[in-house]
């Protein structure tokens, strides 16, 4: 695959001006076992502005640009992050119940980008994704929501669990979509303040989450395959919201 130099920035003192000059910066990648002054300085940079980092081998980032990047490469965002915190009180504020998509390891950009493209058009409020585990938002995530992310809320969290903690005491319901769960999710109750929690394919919910849900739905499937691509579930469970809030 060929990468764009719009996409991303390299070099140590290149992505320490680009993070202190505000830049949004998806993540930053950084050679295993790169060491010295410059490596401290950046990791001390990228802490004071809480940008999402992980260690690669030589050959991830080679593989990106064989410039000389020093060991560092830092993805660029497409996007500008919001904060949830901002975010859901202003909802309260002008009346509104809100609806949030949670994301737990939904790695593939197209499937975020047909989720968050399903959310603006059911009228979802913003989709929150982890720093690590999460697809990249890239040109390519973009296209996929079909220009929805040029404007619909994304908020990057540390951590969901300490998030999800924070909605279910600001007064939201969490429902978790796993085909494993015994009511179907034309069963539950779906209207007021809610959080609609969906895992990757491969791996599903986390326990924590899992465990932290009031409710946990499935969607019926009558055919040979077990399962439904992520971004199909997330439409029919956004569906089903709205049409239980508009049956009101």
């Amino acid at each position: 695959m060929i990468h764009s130099e719009k996409e991303f920035i390299f070099g140590m003192h290149p992505v320490m001006e680009a993070i202190r000059g505000g830049r949004q910066i998806d993540r930053v990648l950084v050679r295993q076992g790169l060491r010295g002054g410059q490596y401290h300085e950046l990791m001390q940079v990228v802490n004071e502005f809480a940008v999402p980092w992980q260690v690669v081998p030589q050959e991830k980032l080679d593989y990106i640009t064989r410039k000389n990047h020093q060991g560092v490469i830092a993805w660029l965002s497409a996007i500008e992050f919001q904060n949830i915190e901002n975010i859901l009180p202003r909802i309260f504020e002008e009346g509104g119940e809100p609806l949030l998509l949670m994301l737990d390891g939904v790695s593939d950009v197209r499937n975020f980008g047909a989720i968050v493209r399903s959310a603006l058009c059911f009228g979802a409020h913003a989709v929150i994704i982890p720093e690590k585990n999460s697809a990249r938002i890239s040109a390519d995530a973009v296209k996929a929501s079909a220009g929805a992310l040029s404007t619909f809320p994304v908020c990057r969290v540390k951590s969901l669990t300490k998030c999800l903690t924070y909605l279910k005491e600001s007064g939201l319901k969490a429902v978790s979509a796993t085909e494993k769960a015994e009511h179907i999710v034309s069963a539950a109750a779906m209207t007021g303040p809610l959080v609609v929690i969906l895992g990757s394919e491969e791996k599903g919910i986390s326990r924590e989450l899992l465990g932290l849900s009031d409710t946990q739905v499935s969607i019926p499937i009558t055919g040979t395959i077990g399962s439904l691509n992520v971004s199909v579930s997330a439409g029919i469970i956004l569906y089903e919201a709205v049409r239980q809030r508009g049956a009101r």
